[in-house]
């Protein structure tokens, strides 16, 4: 299963940079190769994006990677659901850190 993280940072990644490998896409995330194979296989099979071959390029390994409309419209719910997680996951930490320094302080 594809995270809202992962799957919004490559949406994100593929939608600036459609030409980035999968090793890029590992090194920029954070992330195993495998890892994101797993994801793009995913991403691909829910029509979120989809793959084409470079075919000027002398490296027939190259590929495009297309956000298609259904994924640029998923992008935004995800970006959402991530955005969501991500203040949730703050309060935590901030209540967290309140209480820390209440106890430092005592």
């Amino acid at each position: 299963m594809v995270t809202n993280e992962f799957g919004y940072k490559i949406l994100k990644l593929l939608e600036t940079a459609p030409s980035m490998s999968q090793r890029d896409l590992a090194r920029d995330i954070g992330i195993s190769l495998g890892k994101v194979n797993y994801c793009l296989n995913a991403l691909i099979e829910k029509g979120l994006i989809k793959v084409e071959n470079f075919r000027k390029s002398k490296i027939k390994k190259s590929y495009l990677y297309l956000l298609t409309p259904h994924g640029i419209k998923e992008k935004s719910k995800i970006a959402l659901d991530f955005l969501k997680q991500k203040l949730t996951e703050y309060e935590f930490l901030k209540q967290e850190i309140e209480q820390l320094q209440r106890e430092i302080n005592n």
